[in-house]
């Protein structure tokens, strides 16, 4: 067993892990955040993404122990109460979402890359979320929400 102490979504956990148990048994079943999905359990699909220190990642490739010392953001740790992050709010106002199952992990991905890059172009956009799948839709409001979020980041900034 191994003991660690990590910040998910500015709250402070310690908690003792198996060495094979992964970042994303932790959140989901030790802490009871169950926005972050496990699709795959490969890391093809992104559902499980989170953020790590700034950098995306898949939470079902990360091991526990891994995340010892880090900070992490999971869906549930982006909106400000009842005010939902810009990302989410584009998602909602764009219907970026169909079944919901990869929306926070895209939304983490769209998160991260518009963190770096507040007014991506099309090709950035697509290569930002290029390790999150959606098999309802054909991208086209998912974009669309990723451009309206940078819209009204950019907005909040003036």
């Amino acid at each position: 067993m191994i003991n660690i102490r990590f910040t998910v979504n500015s709250k402070v956990y310690e908690r003792t892990v198996r060495p094979s148990q992964t970042l994303l048994d932790v959140i989901r079943e030790d802490l009871g955040l169950t926005g972050t999905k496990e699709g795959c359990g490969l890391g093809e699909c992104g559902a499980c993404t989170v953020i790590m220190n700034g950098k995306t990642v898949n939470s079902c490739l990360v091991l526990a122990a891994e995340a010892d010392g880090k900070e992490i953001t999971t869906i549930e740790g982006l909106a400000d109460g009842d005010n939902l992050h810009p990302v989410q709010q584009a998602f909602l106002d764009e219907g970026g979402l169909q079944c919901g199952f990869c929306t926070p992990g895209m939304i983490m991905s769209a998160k991260a890359l518009l963190d770096e890059n507040p007014d991506p172009t099309d090709d950035e956009i697509r290569h930002g979320i290029a390790g999150n799948l959606c098999r309802c839709t054909g991208y086209t409001k998912i974009f669309q929400s990723i451009k309206t979020a940078s819209k009204m980041i950019g907005e909040k900034k003036q």
